[in-house]
C-alpha cells in the first residue's frame, strides 16, 4: 500500500487549523503558584475575565502555591497540549530552573511562552533612622563596616537574596541578610527598625512611604516609577547594573498548535492593554509587556542566564 504523504500533510494541516477555529472546545483553565488573593492571582483574575469575554467559554483560575512554583508547573505541563490549560509563569519559575532544574517543566521547554503579562520593579527602601540618604552611602557604609547594614529576604534562590549576593560579588558591599517566610512578612520589622532595608515591590509600601515610616532610595528599574517620580533609578543613584523586576506570564504545554498559540496571544495582548487594566498596573508600579513568544522566550533565557550567574558565584544551594 502506497502512502501519500503530501496529502496526508495537507489533511494534517488542515485539521490543525480547523482545531484552531473551534478553539477553545470547552472551559479553560490558569493555573496560578501562588495563593488566593496573591498579586498573581489577582493578575490571573484579570487575565480569564477577558478570555472569557474574547472566547466564550469559562476560564477557571486554579491555584496550586508551593514548592517555590513548580507544583502548578507540573500539573501544566502534563496537561494535554491543546491551549485548554494556560500557566501563569513568575519570576520564581525562571530562578528555580537556574537553581535546580527539574526536567518535568522547565521554562522554555517542557512550557513554552506565549506573552508576558505584568512587570514590576523592586524598590529599595530603608527605616527612617539609617543615615544613609542614598543608595551609594547605604551600600559604602556596607562595605566599611560588613554586615552594619541588615536587609530582609525570603531566603536562599529568592530574589531578594540574589539582588544582596549581587552587591556582594559586584560591590563589595556585604549586607546583613535577615530571612523572612511570609510574603510581605518583613514590613511590620521594617517599619519598626528592626531590620534596615528591603528590596519590595511598590505597592505594598507606598502607602507607609508616604506617611513617612519608611523612605526609598532607589528604584531596580531603567525608567522610573509614574507613582514615585522622584525615586531614581539605580543607574541614576550611581549603581548601575542593579536591576531587578518581578514578572509574570502565560506558558503553554509544549507541543501545542501554532495556531492555538497566536489565538490566545492575539486575545492576551489584547487584555494586557485594555485601558482599566493599564491603569491598574499602573496604580501599583507595574506595567505590561505584552511582547510575543519569541521576545518573551529571549526574555526568559536572559533571565536564567543573569541570575543563574549570580547563583553559581555566590554558591547559592536550593533549600
Amino acid at each position: 500500500m502506497k502512502i501519500n504523504w503530501g496529502l496526508s500533510l495537507v489533511l494534517g494541516l488542515w485539521c490543525l487549523a480547523a482545531f484552531a477555529q473551534s478553539f477553545p472546545t470547552r472551559p479553560m483553565k490558569i493555573l496560578v503558584p501562588a495563593a488566593a488573593g496573591s498579586s498573581p492571582d489577582i493578575r490571573a483574575r484579570q487575565i480569564a475575565a477577558k478570555l472569557s469575554e474574547a472566547f466564550g467559554q469559562a476560564v477557571i483560575v486554579d491555584n496550586r502555591p508551593g514548592a517555590n512554583g513548580l507544583i502548578a508547573a507540573r500539573e501544566a505541563a502534563r496537561a494535554p497540549a491543546d491551549g485548554h490549560t494556560l500557566f501563569l509563569a513568575l519570576i520564581n519559575n525562571a530562578v528555580a530552573d537556574a537553581l535546580s532544574p527539574d526536567p518535568c517543566c522547565r521554562l522554555g521547554m517542557e512550557l513554552l511562552p506565549v506573552s508576558r503579562f505584568s512587570m514590576t520593579p523592586y524598590i529599595i527602601v530603608v527605616h527612617p533612622n539609617v543615615p544613609a540618604q542614598s543608595l551609594k552611602e547605604l551600600l559604602e557604609q556596607a562595605r566599611a563596616k560588613p554586615e552594619s547594614v541588615s536587609y530582609a529576604s525570603h531566603g536562599p534562590g529568592s530574589l531578594s537574596n540574589l539582588l544582596g549576593e549581587w552587591l556582594k560579588t559586584e560591590w563589595g558591599a556585604r549586607l546583613l541578610e535577615v530571612p523572612y517566610k511570609g510574603v510581605n512578612s518583613e514590613i511590620p520589622d521594617l517599619q519598626s527598625g528592626q531590620v534596615m532595608s528591603a528590596f519590595i515591590v511598590p505597592q505594598v509600601v507606598v502607602a507607609a512611604i508616604k506617611a513617612g515610616k519608611l523612605r526609598v532610595l532607589a528604584v531596580t528599574a531603567r525608567e522610573r516609577l509614574a507613582i514615585l517620580p522622584d525615586v531614581p533609578t539605580t543607574a541614576e543613584a550611581g549603581v548601575p547594573g542593579l536591576e531587578a523586576v518581578v514578572w509574570n506570564g502565560i506558558f503553554v504545554p509544549a507541543g501545542t498548535p501554532q495556531a492555538v498559540v497566536q489565538a490566545l496571544h492575539r486575545e492576551l495582548v489584547r487584555a494586557y492593554n485594555a485601558p482599566e487594566i493599564r491603569e491598574q498596573l499602573r496604580a501599583g508600579g507595574s506595567y505590561a509587556a505584552a511582547d510575543t513568544p519569541e521576545e518573551f522566550a529571549a526574555f526568559v533565557r536572559a533571565e536564567k542566564e543573569k541570575w543563574g550567574r549570580v547563583i553559581r558565584e555566590a554558591g547559592i544551594k536550593a533549600p
